[in-house]
């Protein structure tokens, strides 16, 4: 590729130019040089129309020559972008360290209910999606899903030309959601020619198999004034199958997975000097086998096994059942060993199936000399599949002795203990195939705008204006899941006057009722299975509309001693609406969700508020705001000196006016000083940034989830119930950096280090905290967080705990990004081309989340690595470069941490544990070092082929345990795939 961004700060060299994740500085260039300064030439031929123009690199709004931005910028340009061969765009960008918790298809496998299952999109800072920005030259993107987020599937990515990662506050430039930085993918405009790309991998296991096949075309005409560029792009990536019940060996033989956990018991029993948690692994759920196990009384310990034999289960720890539901040796839920046929942590997705398809087009005609019209359309369908996990737990079911399917040795062990009832456990490995949840977005989106320059009172100014249009509509449907009230309903089987065996509820008779045998490894019929797992499973539509109209004015109208002032100013109104339905059986009948020949009326279910699925009762809602506001921005250069070097001032402010919170001001100031040391720049900025509530925050309708707490020493089953708040108020954040640029000294040319210490504060932060926190609260004696709880309810299924976002919290996170990088020829050893390196690394010194709730203490996630926010993340790129051939080495690490800042970690003498400080007898969770190898070859002077092949090593993830049965790996921070290698061929005519 023959065509590099060229980053000009004022005056100095560039910095690092066209290596591998530049750093730029938010810098307004003249030029797009086909040829950087000492650069080797590239094979290819440029196709690019590289006529002169101001490029705005994504930390300002203004387009102007002559100064330096103070926000720090990383940008990855295309040459960057096809050296790591990915086949989505996304999975290149989340590998820069500022990116922080990325969410895409590794990390959602074992979700049903969510709705963001395969949604790729960007978190910076560990602060979460959410507030995180990210535009497409420039421009807000219509929401993928109504927690307010584009897809980065869904965008065009063969004819980017860059990335541009802001990497702090940017509010007062490009508004809302802004408070961790931007994301904004920068597309080639005056491209011209054939771009074309086609490349195919697969893991080492052998699954997980991608193609991408992209084509681009580029043209102009009518003396060079009409410009038309469309493509259209494919990529298939199979994703990984489920895995099986047990500890199987992985899988397709990844043998890593050995079902960890952490084994607690209560905080009272710990007065004994032990910890409450203990590291184990092979963690044997002890409230269910995988078809059925009876819990508790006097038959405890009965497992059912082929043809519904019973057996005496094996526990692990060498325990004992006491009759009472617990096991000697074992902490509920949990022993150790024993028979793990009933784990299901293995059986989610590492990655989810995701198929892409996006066609743009771009046509742009210039009225006048450097005035441009222009309209842009894109329509996108992402396609994904994952497997949350197989069979379905349930535990406390109460089985009546007299059950027609119990074998006889149960009945009489019934009878002779005087009993007529007892509880049940089973993980329902009668269901062979898993839970499959498949989601489809559709994206059409229109733009219609100008873009160039007028002359107004003697000043040249740079006109940008558009209106977009532009429509999401979401599709998620569930398979192979069971309604619960139909499975409770064709358990309960006994034997009729005939001797046929029916449900006992007349209701449930009436209602199609087909008896279901749980006790054992039995054949149930078809029609059973059909009775307890309908065709028609848990459904979700939704529709998400965007509306946005800007306008911006960029000039130098008048200077000062130092040089030309820029200005830039402009107004945008935008509009967000989303409507949900969902089916009846998960969100209850209702106007919004009426029964249907689908999903007919049935007396067996909740048509109040639904949730009778075993998971996905997706709900129906609505909701829409508005947004008017209006910024201004300045630079001012302040200082041009021989002896003390150049400096300017950078100020910006932004006025919203959101209709569901108010009226709310961004500000920031910054500057940059160009010093007379040769090739030393400082630069610092502060700003106050916003995030408005988004959509799902104000108006989202109860969505229900199964899940369990532990709860006085026991674990409960609960729903998980999560709803919007409509008195939700804007978040207030302070961002504050401060850095330095060494770049180009002329004692080494080619050499450059960045560092920039950045600490962002956020205030009225609007949080939910997690169901067992909530549980935890309350049996601190929080009244309010009691108050969304039921926890001690006699119906089986109806404890429950209220999940509500509220704007009581403080984040607070601080920590300094570093750069550096060296750029050298190799003609002095007689080799041909250049040598690159690169280092790029985020230290996070803390990341602070205080809900001010009563009872809880500030919870600092930095280090902890199973989160989102290592103490260390880095990438390191070695590259050989010549007219010929290309070589890379990638390595991406993250530091060693911890599993919590909060827990005390001991193993004897332990001081009696506490919920905001447990005890835990191994707090250590390790890093990880992962090397990537690749490299191309140019057939000719057009056509190049090349490989790439990732977690080189082949290095296992790390365990991930919980308190609860998981995965128990973490996919934001560690490889799950594997090995993984890509070849293919790219063309550019």
């Amino acid at each position: 590729m023959k065509t590099t961004l060229l980053l000009l700060a004022s005056a100095s060299a560039l910095l690092t130019p066209g290596a591998a994740f530049a750093q730029a500085e938010s810098v307004a260039v003249p030029t797009l040089s086909t040829e950087p300064p000492g650069a080797a030439a590239d094979a290819a031929p440029a196709q690019d129309d590289a006529t002169t123009a101001d490029i705005t690199v994504t930390g300002s709004r203004l387009a102007s020559r002559g100064y330096s931005q103070p926000t720090p910028t990383t940008t990855v340009n295309r040459d960057d972008i096809e050296k790591l061969s990915q086949p989505n765009l996304f999975q290149a960008i989340r590998l820069l360290p500022a990116l922080q918790g990325s969410s895409g298809r590794q990390t959602r496998g074992n979700s049903t209910s969510s709705g963001q299952q395969g949604l790729s999109s960007f978190a910076l800072r560990g602060l979460g999606e959410l507030r995180t920005l990210t535009l497409l030259d420039g421009q807000r993107v219509t929401p993928a899903n109504f927690i307010g987020v584009p897809d980065i599937s869904q965008f065009p990515q063969l004819l980017v030309e860059r990335v541009d990662v802001v990497t702090g506050g940017a509010s007062a430039s490009y508004g809302s959601d802004a408070v961790g930085g931007v994301v904004n993918f920068v597309t080639n405009k005056r491209f011209t020619g054939v771009r074309a790309n086609l490349q195919t991998g697969i893991t080492t296991y052998g699954d997980d198999p991608n193609l991408t096949a992209q084509v681009a075309w580029g043209g102009s005409s009518k003396d060079g004034r009409l410009h038309v560029q469309v493509s259209g792009e494919y990529s298939y990536e199979g994703g990984t199958p489920a895995g099986d019940f047990g500890v199987s060996g992985g899988v397709n033989r990844r043998d890593w997975y050995n079902a960890p956990a952490f084994l607690g018991r209560s905080n009272a029993a710990t007065v004994d000097g032990l910890p409450r948690y203990t590291l184990i692994n092979r963690a044997q759920p002890l409230q269910y086998a995988k078809f059925g196990l009876i819990t508790s009384g006097p038959l405890q310990g009965t497992a059912f096994g082929p043809g519904g034999v019973p057996y005496q289960f094996a526990y692990g720890s060498g325990g004992r059942p006491l009759g009472n539901g617990q096991v000697t040796g074992c902490f509920n839920p949990f022993c150790v060993g024993g028979d793990l046929s009933a784990q299901i942590g293995e059986s989610p997705s590492l990655a989810s199936r995701l198929e892409r398809g996006v066609g743009y087009g771009r046509v742009g005609f210039d009225v006048s000399d450097g005035m441009e019209v222009f309209a842009t359309a894109t329509l996108a369908r992402v396609l994904s599949r994952n497997f949350p996990n197989r069979g379905a737990e349930r535990i406390g079911l109460t089985v009546q002795c007299d059950n027609a399917f119990l074998p006889a040795a149960v009945r009489d062990g019934c009878a002779a203990n005087g009993i007529t009832s007892f509880q049940f456990g089973t993980v329902t490995g009668q269901f062979a195939d898993p839970i499959t949840v498949r989601t489809r977005r559709d994206q059409q989106r229109y733009v219609l705008g100008v873009d160039g320059k007028v002359a107004i009172a003697g000043t040249e100014w740079r006109v940008n204006a558009y209106g977009a249009h532009g429509v999401s509509t979401i599709a998620v449907d569930v398979s192979n899941i069971s309604l619960q009230p139909h499975f409770n309903a064709a358990i309960d089987a006994v034997t009729a006057s005939d001797g046929s065996i029916v449900c006992r509820s007349a209701v449930a008779r009436a209602a199609g009722c087909v008896p279901f045998n749980a006790f054992g490894d039995v054949t149930n019929s078809a029609a059973a299975y059909a009775f307890v797992m309908p065709e028609n499973g848990p459904r979700q539509r939704s529709r998400q509309e965007q509306n946005v109209a800007s306008f911006n004015l960029t000039g130098e109208p008048f200077s000062t001693w130092a040089g030309p002032v820029a200005i830039a100013f402009g107004v945008e109104g935008r509009e967000e609406i989303y409507r949900t339905v969902a089916d009846p059986y998960g969100n209850g009948a209702s106007a919004a969700t009426p029964n249907s020949a689908l999903y007919p009326a049935d007396p067996l279910l909740n048509t109040t508020i639904g949730n009778n699925w075993y998971a996905g009762n997706y709900k129906a809602g609505r909701g829409r705001y508005g947004v008017k506001e209006a910024y201004a921005e300045i630079n001012v250069p302040i200082l041009d000196s021989d002896v003390l070097g150049e400096a300017n001032v950078n100020g910006a402010i932004r006025v919203t006016d959101y209709t569901t919170s108010g009226t709310v001001e961004a500000w920031k100031i910054g500057g940059v000083w160009k010093t007379p040391l040769d090739g030393f720049r400082l630069r610092a900025v502060t700003s106050r940034d916003v995030r408005a509530p988004n959509l799902s925050e104000l108006f989202a309708a109860q969505i229900v989830t199964n899940s369990t707490v532990l709860y006085r020493g026991n674990v409960i089953n609960i729903q998980n119930r999560v709803a919007g708040n409509t008195g939700l108020r804007p978040e207030i954040g302070r961002s504050t950096e401060i850095g330095f640029v060494y770049a180009e000294p002329s004692w080494l040319p080619g050499f450059a280090v960045s560092v920039d210490y950045y600490d962002i504060k956020i205030s009225d932060a609007i949080i939910s905290l997690g169901a067992q926190q909530i549980v935890d609260l309350c049996e601190q004696g929080a009244q309010d967080q009691c108050a969304a709880t039921l926890l001690e309810s006699p119906t089986p299924g109806a404890n429950y705990v209220q999940v509500t976002a509220f704007n009581a919290a403080s984040i607070r996170t601080k920590g300094f990004d570093i750069e550096a990088s060296y750029r050298f020829p190799l003609s002095g050893i007689g080799l041909p081309g250049r040598v690159t390196l690169r280092g790029l690394a985020t230290h996070v010194i803390e990341l602070v989340t205080t809900s001010n709730v009563v009872g809880s203490i500030p919870i600092d996630t930095a280090g902890v690595n199973s989160g989102t926010t290592p103490d260390w993340k880095g990438l390191l790129t070695q590259s050989w470069d010549t007219d010929r051939f290309s070589l890379s080495l990638t390595e991406r690490f993250i530091s060693d941490g911890v599993y919590s800042n909060e827990w005390i970690e001991c193993r004897t003498s332990c001081p009696v544990s506490t919920n905001n400080n447990p005890t835990v007898d191994d707090n250590s969770m390790p890093g990880a070092f992962y090397v990537d190898l690749g490299g191309s070859y140019n057939l000719t002077s057009e056509v190049s082929a090349f490989f790439r092949v990732d977690n080189l090593l082949d290095k296992d993830p790390v365990a991930a345990p919980s308190t609860g049965v998981s995965p128990g790996v973490n996919s934001l921070l560690y490889d799950v795939l594997g090995r993984t290698f890509r070849l293919g061929v790219r063309a550019n005519f």
